[in-house]
């Protein structure tokens, strides 16, 4: 296929194919990690899209539009948003590219074993680079199902990569309009009993002997849109000791029902318990370092517990990220301001006493 690449097909090195997402996804599935079974929908399906011979110069036509707003202008951005995003999503998609996108579809039905729902997923180019964290700046769509609901989704994931928080997080970084592009991750979806972050650091003050798991009922982005206070586990990444956990009262969740995403009140009797159990908050912690180690970079991760399956298959990894807070601040000696030379120096020019 020229513009669909399966998971087993692509690697970190394949951002300019896959995007960030796509490419890590595909990285992770190489390395043995529990993934979902998908496909990426690559960059070239998405600038043929807007190059081809019929719709030529379209790429440029919103590049130019976006470069000359002024992001601090909020109304003046969303205008602008809007714009660029009827542009992508008023242009057909070329017939053959829809059609490698439906016979994915089709064969990710035949390798599970029913019609799939799946999450269709943003992935640009400049996402996920250690310098810069565009997590949530594109869109995602859950629970999808059909062919003709997949590619009328993938129209939407390339038309949010002109959301207004897009838009100004690129140009408060300094990213060309232009130069960014993006890919469709197309995935099986988890059915989420439970799902969060977890951190190969602590994010509060940058301790790497530690991993920081996050957790809440059913789907992440309650966890996402701040409407709920996960659950919190510190796991030390040597002993996997489960140093401290705090059990946090759980009054909404994300979940799927009645053919849609909603939020609503957790039931009473979940509200106080803990969304992980101690051998799932372990084994999470185990990927994590494993992760980390594959990288040789901390990392943050989003995961999932699938209710259809039993510990530890029930155990998903979704998205791995460089962690960007702590790992771009500069490194100071674990003893305030002294450097291990300084200590030793210190050590051997103080005085001792001889025992009488």
């Amino acid at each position: 296929m020229k513009y669909v690449k399966w998971f087993d097909e692509i690697s970190k090195e394949d951002v300019g194919i896959a995007g960030g997402k796509g490419a890590n996804l595909g990285e992770m599935v190489k390395a043995g990690f529990p993934i979902p079974p998908g496909f990426v929908i690559t960059i070239n399906a998405f600038e043929e899209f807007l190059e081809g011979a019929k719709e030529r110069g379209k790429k440029a036509q919103i590049a130019r539009i976006i470069s000359e707003v002024d992001v601090k202008n909020t109304e003046e951005l969303e205008k602008v948003s809007a714009l660029a995003r009827e542009i992508v999503e008023s242009t057909p998609i070329p017939e053959k590219i829809e059609e490698e996108i439906r016979e994915a579809y089709r064969k990710l039905c035949e390798i599970v074993g029913e019609e799939v729902a799946v999450a269709v997923r943003s992935s640009a180019t400049a996402e996920d680079v250690p310098d810069a964290s565009f997590a949530g700046q594109q869109e995602t769509y859950l629970w999808i199902k059909g062919e003709d609901e997949v590619v009328k989704h993938v129209l939407k994931c390339w038309s949010s990569l002109y959301t207004p928080r897009a838009i100004a997080y690129r140009a408060t970084k300094g990213f060309d309009h232009y130069e960014v592009s993006i890919a469709v991750v197309v995935q099986k979806m988890v059915n989420s009993r439970s799902s969060g972050v977890m951190f190969t650091l602590n994010p509060t003050n940058g301790d790497e002997s530690q991993i920081v798991i996050e957790s809440a009922w059913g789907l992440g982005e309650a966890i996402v849109s701040g409407e709920v206070t996960p659950d919190r586990f510190v796991v030390d990444k040597v002993t996997k000791e489960i140093l401290d956990r705090t059990i946090s009262p759980k009054l909404v969740w994300c979940v799927y029902k009645d053919g849609k995403v909603v939020h609503e009140e957790v039931p009473e009797d979940l509200r106080e318990k803990p969304s992980l159990s101690d051998e799932e908050i372990v084994y999470l912690a185990e990927i994590g370092k494993k992760i980390e180690e594959h990288y040789s970079h901390p990392m943050d991760i989003e995961w999932a517990i699938d209710k259809d399956f039993d510990f530890p298959k029930n155990v998903f990894i979704l998205q791995a990220r460089p962690e960007t807070v702590w790992s771009q601040k500069k490194k100071e000696p674990v003893i305030g301001k002294k450097s291990g030379f300084d200590l030793l120096m210190e050590r051997a020019l103080t005085p001792f006493k001889i025992p009488k």
